[in-house]
């Protein structure tokens, strides 16, 4: 599957352009969203790439390689968001996700774009507000915040593009004051300071209930012994 929305070339000064990726070897979520300071996130791109299981290792891997640095330069994100999985069981799955995690963390390190590392409950409080939503609710919202037509399919698809968006609306336009222990390069400044003051929904001390949720859900990811979920070999 792949999608592709609008030009790639982008006027300056433009939105924040987030590349997410949920790995995977057999199906790794690539996507690309541009998120306007208003918090209006736009579909730029989105493809799922991958590789049979019975295929070598290296050649899954590179696989992933050449997509994501033909994504990188094709569409020059500000930053690059990649899911972090936690895992008590189910082994294979968790060491296939980590080395498809490391290929993209490395090429966008080449490139000297930030890397954020987002948990799955962190996403799913993100664009859900429920830490505990499930994938079907995911699709639903990601289909909504980007006014899709209809829901991106498969579900990596989906969860690639909650994850840039995720990471725009948390760390790229609302980073301050948050949490960054999850950020696997220096952070840069925000783009798009935070407002100060209490209006427009915020409680006391400049939280908004949406990053109450994040953080509930990223102390929770911390504190955790095992997760089950995530992207498959």
């Amino acid at each position: 599957m792949s999608i592709s929305a609008g030009a790639v070339a982008r006027p300056a000064p433009g939105p924040l352009r987030v590349l997410g990726v949920d790995p995977g070897l057999t199906r790794c979520g690539i996507a690309v969203v541009d998120v306007a300071p208003n918090r209006t996130a736009t579909l730029v791109a989105v493809t799922v790439v991958g590789s049979p299981a019975e295929q070598s290792l290296d050649l899954r891997l590179l696989a992933i390689d050449e997509a994501i640095n033909e994504w990188l330069d094709r569409h020059g994100p500000d930053h690059v968001a990649v899911e972090r999985m936690f895992a008590q069981n189910n082994t294979p799955t968790v060491m296939g996700t980590a080395q498809a995690s490391g290929v993209v963390i490395a090429a966008a390190a080449r490139r000297g774009i930030p890397v954020a590392l987002h948990t799955p409950s962190e996403v799913k409080a993100a664009v859900t507000g429920s830490g505990t939503a499930g994938k079907d609710q995911v699709t639903a919202m990601v289909t909504r915040i980007l006014r899709l037509e209809s829901p991106p399919r498969p579900a990596d698809a989906a969860d690639a593009l909650a994850l840039a968006i995720t990471h725009a609306w948390r760390g790229g336009l609302m980073g301050r004051g948050l949490e960054t222990g999850n950020l696997t390069s220096p952070q840069r400044a925000s783009r798009f300071p935070t407002p100060s003051g209490g209006s427009g929904g915020r409680r006391a001390g400049g939280s908004t209930p949406a990053q109450q949720a994040w953080l509930a859900a990223e102390q929770r990811s911390r504190g955790a012994k095992g997760w089950n979920g995530g992207s498959r070999i």
